[in-house]
């Protein structure tokens, strides 16, 4: 925990802040992010940029979900445009490896690893290569029995057996509320959730089953009843978190097509060849999706994933917790709030454009403060965020990789082919690790892992030719070769003191040079420094 000795009134510039229109680029919307964000941060509070090394580093992880090589580096440091940062945020935005990232977040979004799933992993691939917008994922997510192969179908499938966790879940995940404690009894801290709201969601999922076959769908009919904290039996209703309520129509179906209908999905449930069951003209789940992106008032849906992607991009969100959106938990910055949400909606809920837009504001790029940091919520400063297992696991292997044999973006033919191969690769160390939460520490089985694992010398410690140990052994000036092995690792050039004790210990080990270069690429590889994005 970092000591704050600024009180958050010594950043509180308070005026009156007019709705802003949204921007018609992401250079535009950059500007006015940073305009509302400098409002309430004084400018002797603010850090100052960082240095190209760091921002493209920052960037890449961020957008790309890897490290830069040291040809995206040295590309990045020699160019002499003047817009060379934009220019980066695009290339990056643009590339194949924002894809992958993109599905690799949406992923742990979403199915939070109840299980790995292929074929949903190849779904949200497809659709972030299309860059098909949030709402259309929303809509086929919730409702997948409208798509043919039903991929999108998994968020529910590791669900349905639980209607808490598929209300619960689906709330915290879409609209950032958390309505798990208002199940037993009205929330007993914030006045906005009530048993009500809680069993008006789960009836949007009350009807969900799943086939034999492994689809979903939906039942005719069916209800909830719950008891109040008064001993009052009541039935539920359809009502979504703003208090919009949905009235199911009467059904026109005869006593004998409702039984036929009862047994098609029972069969469908039990047999896995059975046809598709039939689906209800009152859909529940697709109402769901209906009200909620009507909701331009209290705009749940835009807001939620508004303030995620700046929990991405920062490590705290506008709104924190993530999933506590509620009138006692208020935004630190509303007005921006409100124009992220705003944006996203005017533009389809592109989220790449919104993503672009923040990693080009100065407040993205800002470095972390050294010591006595202002209170995180003003994002005077960097936050360091541990890198997600992904970005680990890839940045490991780009990392101790000959880097003369990993181009990058550099050269970007070449590279499509090569990053999917690596995305393949990095997948089974990435799902040891663990998913960082606000409270994180390296755990001691990674800590273990780094020590003791033969994975560890196998694979990115090895001297080949193809490895960074391997291509470091043909330097013979000994500063060349602690240059290289610092740009590779930590993308950045050696301090005099890194380089001194580097120096030092090399002339040490003369007779042992390779397990020394072994050690030192190992000392970079599990160093804080590589272990946060900052």
């Amino acid at each position: 925990m970092r000591t704050r000795f600024h009180p958050v009134l010594l950043c509180l510039l308070f005026s009156a802040v007019a709705t802003a229109s949204t921007a018609s680029s992401p250079m535009q919307l950059a500007r006015e992010i940073d305009r509302l964000i400098n409002q309430q941060c004084a400018p002797e509070l603010r850090a100052e940029l960082v240095g190209e090394s760091q921002y493209i580093r920052r960037a890449t992880l961020d957008l790309a979900g890897r490290i830069p090589t040291v040809a995206e580096l040295q590309d990045f440091r020699n160019s002499e445009s003047l817009t060379k940062r934009q220019d980066l945020i695009q290339q990056l935005v643009s590339s194949a490896d924002f894809a992958f990232h993109q599905r690799n977040e949406l992923d742990t979004l979403l199915l939070r690893r109840l299980e790995h799933n292929d074929n949903w992993r190849a779904y949200l691939l497809e659709a972030t290569r299309e860059n098909r917008k949030w709402d259309e994922l929303f809509r086929q997510i919730m409702v997948p029995e409208d798509d043919e192969d039903h991929r999108s179908a998994a968020f529910l499938r590791k669900r349905i057996s639980d209607l808490d966790s598929a209300t619960n879940d689906s709330s915290i995940a879409w609209f950032g509320v958390n309505i798990g404690c208002a199940k037993c009894h009205d929330h007993p801290l914030v006045m906005d959730w009530t048993q009500a709201h809680y069993y008006g969601m789960a009836s949007f999922f009350k009807r969900t089953f799943q086939t034999r076959a492994g689809s979903v769908g939906e039942r005719f009919d069916g209800s909830i009843g719950y008891t109040t904290t008064d001993g009052d039996s009541r039935k539920s209703e359809f009502m979504f978190l703003t208090g919009t309520k949905l009235v199911e129509p009467d059904s026109e179906l005869e006593e004998a097509k409702q039984k036929e209908i009862n047994e098609a999905i029972k069969k469908s449930e039990s047999d896995a060849k059975a046809p598709p069951p039939p689906q209800p003209q009152f859909r529940p789940r697709s109402n769901l999706v209906r009200i909620a992106l009507a909701d331009t008032e209290q705009n749940f849906f835009a807001r939620n994933i508004a303030n995620r992607l700046w929990a991405r991009m920062f490590g705290r969100g506008l709104i924190h917790p993530l999933d506590q959106a509620h009138s006692e938990n208020p935004p630190s910055h509303p007005a921006l709030l409100d124009l992220l949400a705003r944006d996203l909606r005017e533009h389809e809920f592109d989220l790449r454009r919104t993503l672009h837009a923040i990693a080009l504001t100065d407040t993205y790029a800002r470095k972390a403060h050294a010591k006595d940091p202002p209170p995180d919520e003003l994002f005077a400063g960097a936050i360091p965020r541990p890198l997600t297992p992904h970005q680990f696991s890839l940045s490991l292997l780009i990392a101790s990789a000959n880097p003369t044999e990993m181009q990058g973006l550099s050269s970007k033919q070449e590279w499509n082919q090569q990053r999917e191969e690596l995305e393949q690769k990095s997948e089974s160390v990435a799902r040891q690790l663990e998913i960082p939460d606000d409270g994180f520490q390296v755990s001691v089985t990674e800590s273990l892992w780094f020590s003791n694992h033969p994975q560890i010398q196998n694979e990115y410690l090895q001297s080949g030719g193809n490895r960074l140990v391997g291509s470091l052994l043909r330097f013979e000036s000994d500063e060349e070769l602690i240059r290289e092995a610092i740009q590779a690792v930590l993308c950045r050039d050696p301090d005099p003191d890194e380089m001194t004790a580097m120096l030092q210990y090399l002339q040490n080990k003369t007779e042992r040079r390779t397990d020394a270069i072994g050690q030192i690429v190992w000392a970079l590889m599990s160093s804080p420094e590589f272990r946060f994005n900052h």
